[in-house]
């Protein structure tokens, strides 16, 4: 069916659609399949990323109810928090992010530079705690602050991941099929953390009864994990927009990719982030994309991708993220040629 999100209060924030990007060179370093790539790194606002798609209809609704001040959560180098920072500086609103050091990752790169570095340049009021009982005390005052204020707060969950976040990825489904303009497509590869843009493509894929696997590779959780947070949240989508999404048998999802954790690089993620570099000038970022398109080089290499397939790789996004690893990512460059 046709998907109508008319109704859903909505912010423009982005520039739509993204590119669709052929990659040639790419294809062949990897001997086949044919690879596209959804370039939503490159949608304008925060420096880009998915995240600025569910931005629209959460800050749309905030706005809605007359919210000024806004409220996430993620890790120190959330891209979720940057594109909320900058979106909110965009709108005039007062930002909060409360970020907890859920990542085994030190120094200074990663503790002052990249998406933390942005989050002040935009403006947000940034709490970083060390544990999740923390973060939660630092919330409760937070909130308790801004009603002593006269303000009034939304708070947005961890990747903007629910049923109202969600939207951004449905309408982002029609965008693209709109792109591919009856060119044929085996499966769609996207990042899943907190499973919001795996889920909003899991149900636009099915309102557009779009005959294409949805290829989830999990960058956090496991695949059971994951497959149960998009399930869970098409079913909140389900009770958004009023319309059953179906069974979702056209979801498939991985964990080959996540290596020790959330957030911890691996000898395959930098290699996938070389040769998406070096064959197409495309950079992909160490938490999300990087672990993806390692997925999609190992699926290759075992037949689970076949040669013959067409292939839509999702860029999520997260550059800034790419510097706060910098240490890293220059010794695994070492010694390569």
């Amino acid at each position: 069916m046709p998907i109508d999100l008319s109704g859903q209060p909505r912010v423009g924030l982005g520039h739509w659609p993204t590119p669709l990007e052929d990659c040639p060179r790419l294809t062949e370093a990897l001997g086949g399949p044919r690879i596209l790539v959804k370039r939503d790194d490159v949608n304008g606002l925060g420096v880009g990323g998915n995240k600025l798609r569910k931005a629209e209809f959460l800050l749309g609704k905030a706005l809605a109810e007359g919210a000024d001040t806004v409220i996430t959560f993620g890790a120190v180098q959330t891209n979720h928090g940057r594109q909320i920072a900058a979106a909110c500086a965009r709108l005039g609103l007062r930002c909060e992010l409360v970020l907890t050091r859920s990542v085994p990752m030190s120094g200074e790169a990663y503790e002052r530079s990249g998406n933390i570095a942005l989050d002040g340049l935009y403006g947000a009021h940034v709490h970083v705690c060390d544990t999740p009982e923390q973060a939660g005390e630092v919330y409760d005052k937070v909130v308790a602050a801004a009603r002593a204020d006269g303000r009034k707060t939304a708070t947005f969950p961890v990747g903007g991941s629910n049923g109202v976040g969600v939207l951004g990825y449905v309408a982002a489904v029609d965008e693209l099929h709109t792109q591919l303009d009856g060119t044929k497509v085996n499966r769609i590869v996207v990042a899943v953390g907190s499973a919001g843009t795996a889920a909003g493509l899991a149900v636009g894929i099915a309102l557009l009864d779009w005959p294409v696997v949805l290829d989830g590779q999990c960058i956090s959780h496991t695949a059971g994990e994951s497959l149960a947070d998009i399930r869970r949240l098409a079913g909140e989508v389900s009770d958004v927009l009023g319309t059953p999404v179906g069974d979702l048998a056209h979801v498939q999802v991985g964990d080959g990719a996540v290596g020790p954790g959330y957030g911890v690089p691996t000898a395959e993620m930098w290699e996938a982030l070389r040769l998406f570099a070096r064959t197409e000038g495309i950079t992909l970022d160490p938490v999300y994309s990087g672990k993806a398109a390692a997925a999609v080089v190992a699926g290759v290499r075992s037949g689970a991708i076949g040669a013959d397939e067409t292939v839509v790789f999702l860029h999520t996004g997260g550059l800034p993220g790419l510097f706060a690893y910098a240490p890293e990512l220059v010794r695994s460059s070492e010694n390569q040629p």
